[in-house]
């Protein structure tokens, strides 16, 4: 579990990285078309290992709230102009 203290930049990258990620959708709503209808989003950015630790700690503590969960997997460092997160569903077996 995370330190309970933590990092105010750490917060700071992952705010913005919430606000990327809500633009990207706002320019591609057609992604919202195969996600489920009412889900708790989770930024696991590939090369911020803070702000992914973070976000999976949160997870862990406050779970979905019955929701489903929805990964996106980011490149922080990605030009603007290619910046597309990978989203994915995981499947219960």
């Amino acid at each position: 579990m995370a330190n309970p203290k933590v990092d105010q930049e750490v917060v700071e990258r992952n705010v913005r990285l919430t606000g990327e990620i809500i633009k990207y959708v706002m320019s591609n709503p057609k992604v919202l078309d195969v996600l489920p209808e009412k889900f708790e989003l989770v930024l696991l950015p590939e090369d911020d290992p803070e702000v992914r630790l973070l976000n999976l700690d949160l997870l862990d503590k406050y779970g979905s709230e019955g929701k489903p969960i929805v990964f996106a997997r980011i490149n922080t460092h990605a030009t603007t102009a290619r910046w597309k997160p990978s989203i994915f569903v995981p499947v219960a077996a």
